[in-house]
């Protein structure tokens, strides 16, 4: 089919649809859809090879699916431009790192991070710290340590997968391969170490203080005892006065 005269052709009237959705922030990426529904946006990559997150993801997207791909880091600044996003799932990756401000812009409106299914070994606190989203970490290889546990406190663990939160590897062996929640609801600590520490360095500092008091408490002791007995024998130097 020609086109009519004075109008694109229909690779051209396609060029001029990209640049416009581009410069509109509202294209979907070639390997995505992007259904919308009740006027919202939602961008669906899941499955797609995917070994990088896309940079052309629209602007008003509020559901980001990112799931099952080949996604090894999530470097900074990787949303920043998607602050009406609301949920975004990298579950089922390959995700080793996670830069400290790769959700930066996200902070307020985001609800759900899915991480899990992954290949984090410690969380990136950094990262997920000012988040007010509900996390989700679970079958992830974690190393159980203070720093984990240190962590955890800080974020907004998902209720329904914090349970599935176990330890790959941990700082004490009987913790191998138990969930994590579990141990720290009964009231285990992998910080137990630190406050030990400071309680015996504690107990070092009174005990020097309290020798010290002691010694110069018998030094006084002894001085003024010293000091009677010169006294004394003062005294007794003294000539007795005869009588009438």
């Amino acid at each position: 089919m020609q086109s009519l005269p004075g109008l694109p052709g229909p690779s051209g009237g396609s060029c001029l649809l990209l640049l416009f959705c581009l410069s509109l922030g509202t294209c979907c990426p070639p390997s995505c859809q992007c259904p919308e529904h009740a006027g919202a946006v939602a961008v669906h990559c899941s499955a797609r090879g995917l070994e990088s997150i896309p940079g052309d993801i629209p602007t008003d997207a509020v559901l980001l699916k990112l799931d099952a791909n080949r996604i090894a880091r999530v470097p900074d600044g990787a949303f920043q431009h998607l602050d009406q996003l609301q949920e975004l799932d990298l579950s089922r990756n390959a995700i080793e790192s996670v830069a400290p401000a790769a959700f930066s812009g996200l902070a307020g409106g985001l609800r759900l991070l899915d991480l899990s299914h992954n290949r984090l070994r410690r969380v990136p606190t950094a990262a997920l710290g000012k988040l007010r989203a509900q996390v989700r970490l679970a079958h992830n290889p974690l190393h159980c340590e203070c720093a984990l546990q240190e962590a955890l406190w800080e974020l907004r663990l998902d209720p329904g997968s914090a349970h599935d939160i176990a330890c790959h590897t941990a700082e004490r062996e009987e913790f191998v391969g138990k969930p994590l929640v579990q141990a720290l609801d009964a009231g285990v600590s992998f910080c137990g170490a630190h406050p030990r520490t400071t309680d015996v360095a504690m107990l070092l500092t009174m005990f020097g203080w309290f020798t010290m008091v002691v010694a110069y408490v018998v030094y006084y002791v002894r001085q003024n005892q010293e000091e009677a007995r010169r006294h004394l024998e003062y005294l007794k130097s003294l000539p007795s006065n005869p009588g009438p």
